[in-house]
């Protein structure tokens, strides 16, 4: 199974070791955007003593100065400078959050791209030249809750970079979701307002499943393709990592001869596109609420950084109205067998955060802000995000918001806006306008490599109207629901019904289960009776039949399995097999995973046998208690008859067991382990096969692979590749399922539904 270099061991789950190490990785990879922050980033240590902001040494921080006889309390002083400074600071230490997109993780990368392909539409040397290593900032959020909301709510998840280009910064702030809800930016106030907690009570927080959210959808059918896109498995990522981005809006690309293009943005990631399943959704929102958080920084500080490709949808100029959508639309897609992507370059995140609040809170993104070569189209959503975003930042960190150090691009910048609160820059000189008698500051001329716009020509009457084609809802919400894979319309029908069902407004309800009836009368139908809604006695318009492979997470898995930075736990006891479990983990290292020895109580485990030391060393565990199965990707359980007897005996443990396999998650056993499984699944799932005792023969059924034995030459056959079938030996086996992500057939046949968990 050797796909990869082994990998840091890891002492616990979400345990982050900063070493001399890890720091050595993130010096490999500094970009001149890391170079570019380095005189405003201070590192605290033992040798850096408290000052105060103005640089005097502080000798006490624990009293403040006070009127004393030395026996008893007395009132304070108010010339204490340095409590006061302390207590005033931390007052006005928080900045109002953002409106939406509050909840968010970030970390520092690259992009390259892959040649100079894309020359032939746009002069971005960004997306051109591929002697360039260009700086990125990317961070991801979620949109309806507070900062302090959970991580795995369904939501859109926003995907913002900042490109820090040699021509200045480029922000593409998109979603993991290529459509909005609305068409025309004015809507979006009342969108807002609709999805965020209710007035009344502010309640709920980071969720859709509630009146308001519902009646405004229902009323307005141009968000019928996007609530579509919400239910389904894209709202509920795996992780940051595992999800697409997208730029949402249409832009547009300029090149050398003056020629305009039409163009979307798709970000596709390395290790597939996937989900959560619902009800491990919801648990990990109250056990571990900052679970995708985590995961960026321990896949990064375990070797594994995300890794997307960038693509392109383009369309030239004298296409724009050869589709029966408006290509201008942002409620809908442009299908790939219309329009394919050209992939261009890649994005590689491998560098942390140093501090939350400077460089994740303080970054601001503003869809206006291109460079040349990349312009603006007609989209009415895009005009109207380019006035809001930047109106939003000037509100959040001031009018020299751009200063911060973030935010700053890391080439010169020089123009005459001077003053403003928070004012860092000092400029000499005697003038501060164009044009000045010492022609200083002139404006850059076109072949000089300043911007321009293209040149459009524009006709028509001011009046407040869309264009025709804006006026069609349902054909490409159809034509998602119809390019879902079976498991996957499970998922939605799953999700409409559970937040119709806390709406407790009856009108709210049935209005949208009777909207339905336009997207797909088998769908309504199936909803309204989960819920108690209404829907119309016919179709209310004719269904198309009509698919897109691409709309399908199915379509993205790996060319290659893979199983990196992909977390198992490994479950042991007093007596496990220390030798299996060694190569056991030395195997997933290799492929990447990253392994997590799991116990029925926190510190050391003792082997099978003698209490040795080398190889059969005790083991350092996290507790059944303390963490669930839900914040893993798989569960492993090796043999030994002891450690198999306490972990039988445990109902922590068959709940583990019996969660994995609700979720539909890779289940391994060994030998005497696999009786742990019987404990667990056998009287409820007959359909489940296990291998015999004592055969080395391994048995893969429904995502649960187990053999009798593991002895030296089953580890020789697994240091292979990541396969499945009778030649594989078990760990091969057991990684095949894990690199599938979860096994869907499980939940089809219905097993699953069979255990409570």
């Amino acid at each position: 199974m050797r796909i990869g270099g082994v990998l840091p061991s890891k002492p616990g789950p979400r345990v982050i070791h900063y070493d001399k190490r890890v720091e050595a990785m993130k010096n490999l990879f500094e970009t001149a955007k890391i170079k570019h922050l380095a005189p405003d980033t201070l590192e605290v240590t033992s040798k850096t003593g408290l000052t105060t902001d103005h640089g005097v040494p502080v000798p006490d921080t624990d009293n403040w100065l006070r009127a004393s006889d030395g026996t008893h309390t007395g009132p304070f002083l108010l010339e204490d400078q340095i409590a006061r400074e302390k207590i005033h600071r931390f007052d006005h230490e928080r900045i109002p959050e953002r409106v939406v997109h509050a909840r968010g993780s970030a970390a520092h990368g690259y992009f390259r791209v892959f040649d100079s392909r894309a020359t032939k539409y746009t002069t971005a040397g960004v997306l051109t030249d591929p002697s360039r290593t260009t700086p990125v900032f990317v961070r991801f959020s979620t949109v309806q809750g507070a900062r302090g909301s959970a991580d795995s709510v369904r939501d859109v998840r926003g995907f913002a970079t900042k490109f820090y280009t040699e021509e200045g910064n480029w922000d593409l702030v998109g979603n993991n979701i290529p459509i909005f809800f609305i068409q025309d930016a004015i809507k979006f106030p009342d969108f807002v307002h609709a999805v965020k907690p209710e007035p009344h009570n502010e309640v709920p927080q980071g969720q859709t499943a509630h009146n308001n959210f519902w009646d405004f959808v229902g009323l307005q059918p141009e968000a019928s393709h996007m609530v579509m896109w919400a239910m389904s498995d894209r709202a509920i990522p795996r992780s940051y990592r595992m999800m697409q981005g997208f730029g949402v809006n249409t832009f547009t690309l300029i090149n050398g001869e003056g020629e305009r293009f039409f163009v979307k943005f798709h970000w596709i990631p390395e290790l597939g596109v996937h989900s959560f399943v619902w009800d491990e959704a919801l648990k990990i929102s109250g056990q571990d609420p900052d679970f995708h958080r985590k995961d960026l920084e321990e896949a990064i500080n375990s070797g594994a950084p995300a890794k997307y490709t960038l693509a392109l949808q383009i369309l030239p100029s004298s296409r724009e109205h050869d589709f029966p959508f408006d290509i201008l639309d942002a409620t809908k897609i442009w299908p790939e067998e219309l329009v394919p992507l050209q992939e261009i370059g890649e994005m590689v995140l491998n560098r942390t955060v140093d501090e939350f609040f400077a460089e994740t809170e303080q970054v601001a993104f503003c869809t206006s802000h291109v460079v040349p070569g990349i312009g603006f189209s007609d989209d009415p959503l895009l005009q109207g995000r380019n006035f809001s975003y930047f109106d939003t930042q000037i509100t959040r960190l001031g009018i020299n918001w751009e200063q911060l150090p973030i935010n700053r691009p890391v080439c010169p910048v020089m123009n005459h806006n001077r003053g403003g609160q928070h004012q860092n820059r000092i400029i000499k000189g005697q003038v501060n306008y164009w044009p000045n008698r010492f022609q200083a500051g002139p404006p850059i001329p076109k072949e000089n490599g300043g911007y321009i716009e293209f040149a459009q020509k524009i006709e028509g009457m001011k009046a407040r109207v869309r264009g025709a084609k804006f006026g069609e809802h349902y054909n490409q919400a159809e034509l998602f629901l119809n390019s879902l894979s079976e498991h996957e319309k499970m998922h939605l029908i799953d999700a409409f019904s559970f937040e119709l069902s806390h709406c407790d407004d009856p009108q709210v309800y049935e209005t949208y289960t009777k909207l339905l009836c336009a997207v797909n009368m088998d769908l309504a139908k199936t909803v309204a009776a989960n819920v108690g809604g209404q829907v119309h006695s016919s179709p209310t318009r004719k269904p198309h039949h009509e698919k897109s492979a691409s709309l399908s997470q199915g379509y993205y898995m790996p060319k290659k399995p893979t199983i990196k930075s992909r977390r198992v736990a490994i479950l042991v006891a007093d007596g496990f097999n220390g030798a299996e479990v060694e190569a056991m983990k030395a195997l997933l290292k290799a492929g990447g995973a990253v392994p997590f020895m799991i116990g029925p109580r926190r510190g050391k485990i003792w082997p099978a046998g003698k209490r040795l030391v080398g190889r059969l060393r005790t083991l350092t565990v996290e507790d059944l208690q303390g963490q669930r199965s839900t914040l893993f990707d798989a569960l492993l359980i090796p043999s030994g008859q002891q450690s198999a007897d306490t972990l039988v005996a445990s109902g922590r443990c068959i709940h583990w067991v019996r969660e994995a396999f609700g979720h539909l998650k890779a289940i391994g056993a060994v030998g005497e382990a696999v009786s742990v499984l019987h404990r667990a699944l056998k009287l409820e799932v007959t359909q489940l096969e296990f291998a015999s005792s004592n055969d080395t023969a391994v048995t893969s059924s429904y995502g649960v692979v187990t053999t009798g034995k593991y002895n030296v030459g089953s580890i020789a056959t697994d240091a292979l590749e990541i396969v499945t079938g009778g030649e594989a030996g078990f760990m091969s086996n057991f990684a095949y399922e894990i690199s599938q992500h979860r096994c869907w057939k499980r939940e089809l046949d219905g097993l699953n539904f069979r255990v409570a968990y």
